[in-house]
């Protein structure tokens, strides 16, 4: 039975913006869903305790999960606490795990509840080192075109919206750089090459 990947979209996305990163990890032997949410409007605890309960249903399976931006945060706080969850691995698309600077900056202004909803905290602190038995690893653009560089929250390199260093978490398995802006991540092939062979071996490279 091949693994099963659950797909999560980033802010201000639906579920239809994953449709090719499906279409390659299906083309990669994956059986693959996306979990779709209201991202400004739920709250991610509200999201956790809904994918939790989408993994657990498919225990007897190898589930893995591939996050982009927020869903990449939102991920890895469904699993923190794995009892009762099938095995898989976990990667994060641009996600600022060790959180947003360019969050931080947007939250101070008056428009700030239209941007982040209800998620701000989230993005603005990121999640605690990993610590779980779960590989996680983390894919990172360095190509700056995105809300961070207009909103000047950005230092150093990264994707436009999330510098690469808010994606270095400690205790990632392994993490990977690509020459692409923060949407770019989702519609990269190479990107989604990266992530399924990171599934299949946790690692990204070939070897």
């Amino acid at each position: 039975m091949a693994d099963h990947v659950i797909l999560l979209h980033g802010l201000w996305m639906r579920s239809l913006a994953l449709a090719p990163l499906a279409r390659l990890m299906r083309g990669e032997g994956f059986e693959v869903s996306v979990h779709g949410y209201p991202s400004l409007s739920r709250s991610a605890e509200a999201v956790v305790d809904e994918l939790r309960i989408e993994v657990a249903a498919l225990r007897g399976r190898t589930v893995h999960l591939v996050g982009h931006s927020l869903g990449g945060l939102i991920a890895l706080q469904a699993l923190r606490d794995e009892r009762g969850l099938p095995p898989g691995r976990v990667v994060c698309l641009g996600s600022p795990l060790l959180g947003s600077r360019t969050a931080r900056t947007v939250s101070s202004w008056p428009i700030a509840p239209w941007i982040v909803g209800r998620n701000g905290s989230l993005l603005r602190d990121g999640v605690p080192p990993w610590q779980g038995r779960r590989e996680v690893g983390a894919i990172a653009g360095h190509a700056p075109f995105g809300i961070g560089a207009l909103a000047g929250g950005l230092r150093g390199p990264g994707d436009g919206t999330v510098a690469v260093e808010e994606t270095r978490l400690p205790g990632l398995a392994d993490h990977a750089l690509v020459a692409t802006s923060h949407t770019g991540l989702i519609y990269s092939p190479a990107v989604g090459r990266m992530a399924a062979r990171f599934l299949r071996a946790g690692r990204f490279d070939q070897a």
